[in-house]
């Protein structure tokens, strides 16, 4: 199996994917943004991860690449090969498809609880509710022909499918401890007030449960991807 993650930020690696895919002696390439935004073939490729990142997918003018990574992404969906969208990576996902991104009402940053919308059996089903983390400030309206998976008080489109190949997470599922020292270290400076912004204390007091729940679920969505139709 080989994995091509997108990464936009030195601090937003792959987390718990990281040995969830060496357990499965999976190949993993990188287009590091940061480094040198040259995109491979699709070609051989059968995952393809979009990572967050503080950016906007409307940050073209600044950051030329945007461009290129969303073809990327829209062709990998065309061919048929699943992709991960996490943040940033979703918001990629909703845009190359056409769909727009504009900041959210609410910034939603640390563990905040989302909802499963409505189940249907063709989709990938989250729990009633679990406690997620968010780092996020912005949103996005669903691509056409896309299915919202889960929801929050402050943010309607948490999570969406489209086909049986492609989901998108306004969350991470990947965090661990040190992903998330690593967003508190570089992202400090968003840690504001706000009515669904928590302290760096709040955020880095979960238990390591916290942590094994939302990697295991991380790990769900990847075999759903991954799984033949």
């Amino acid at each position: 199996m080989h994995v091509h993650i997108l990464q936009h930020v030195p601090f937003e690696d792959i987390g718990s994917m990281a040995p969830w895919f060496k357990a499965r002696d999976a190949r993993l390439s990188y287009t590091r943004f940061f480094e040198n935004p040259v995109l491979p073939d699709l070609a051989g490729i059968d995952l393809v991860i979009a990572m967050g990142g503080p950016m906007s997918v409307n940050d073209t003018p600044d950051l030329e690449w945007l461009v290129p990574e969303k073809q990327f992404i829209r062709e990998a969906i065309e061919k048929g090969i699943p992709v991960a969208g996490i943040c940033l990576g979703a918001q990629l996902i909703a845009s190359a498809l056409g769909a727009r991104v504009y900041p959210n009402r609410l910034k939603e940053i640390g563990w905040l609880p989302v909802e499963a919308t409505p189940r249907r059996a063709d989709v990938f089903s989250f729990p009633d509710t679990c406690t997620v983390f968010h780092w996020h400030g912005e949103t996005f309206d669903l691509p056409d022909g896309a299915v919202r998976l889960a929801r929050s008080a402050a943010c309607e489109n948490q999570a969406f499918q489209i086909g049986r190949r492609v989901i998108g997470l306004q969350f991470h599922l990947e965090t661990t401890p040190e992903s998330a020292r690593a967003l508190v270290e570089n992202c400090r400076n968003e840690l504001i007030p706000g009515p669904c912004i928590q302290s760096e204390a709040q955020i880095l007091a979960v238990p390591e449960s916290t942590y094994a729940r939302i990697n295991t679920l991380m790990g769900d969505v990847l075999s759903y991807l991954l799984q033949t139709p």
